[in-house]
């Protein structure tokens, strides 16, 4: 195993469960909150500074006006003026691309294809679903009523939409974005698990 998979999903689909399923089957590390963990022992920002960021969009207008002024280059002077919400992503961003470096991984969110669109033996995958599996999904793990299930998958898909929007130069969740789209609710987390196996090892296979 030689692949580095990202994986970026909606709220509900499942993609941190598949992430984690295929990790164990290829006997390879899945990160996904512990990124986190990792980029604030090394960027030296405190976890829950990092935690509050987290695939969160900023709606500042003076963090707009930074972005809009430094672009996504940065130097030291630039980097003391930064607002916190753009060192953090920074500091994500270096260390998804340090993670990637040191060996075949699989990485959940964040935008981790965008960092790593550089990189020759990655697969970005998307991982969706339709809306009453991700409900129902979201009702049994936070224990919800339907409705509040549903507020919550399009709340958080919302965030993780602007976040990635805003940061990346793509769009997230459309197919040209990534490698590879799947609907996790036509054959279920493992069904979905085992036919990404398949197509891991056939990328594998044709990139000896």
């Amino acid at each position: 195993m030689n692949t580095v998979v990202t994986i970026g999903r909606q709220f509900g689909s499942g993609g941190r469960e598949i992430g984690e399923k295929l990790a164990a089957h290829f006997g390879i590390k899945c990160f996904d909150k512990e990124l986190l963990s990792r980029a604030a022992k090394e960027s030296g920002f405190c976890e829950e500074m990092i935690e509050n960021h987290d695939e969160r969009p900023t709606n500042s207008f003076l963090y707009n006006l930074v972005m809009d002024t430094y672009s996504f280059g940065y130097n030291a002077s630039h980097f003391v003026d930064m607002p916190i919400s753009h060192k953090v992503f920074l500091a994500q961003f270096d260390t998804i691309k340090k993670i990637a470096g040191e060996g075949p991984c699989v990485i959940v969110g964040r935008c981790a294809d965008y960092a790593l669109s550089e990189m020759k033996n990655c697969l970005h995958i998307f991982i969706y679903a339709d809306e009453e599996a991700k409900k129902n999904r979201i009702m049994k793990k936070y224990d919800l009523d339907a409705s509040k299930a549903k507020d919550m998958c399009i709340k958080k898909d919302k965030q993780r939409q602007s976040y990635y929007n805003y940061y990346s130069s793509k769009k997230w969740g459309r197919a040209d974005s990534y490698n590879l789209c799947i609907d996790s609710s036509v054959l279920g987390i493992e069904g979905t698990v085992k036919l990404l196996i398949q197509y891991i090892e056939d990328f594998e296979t044709k990139n000896k």
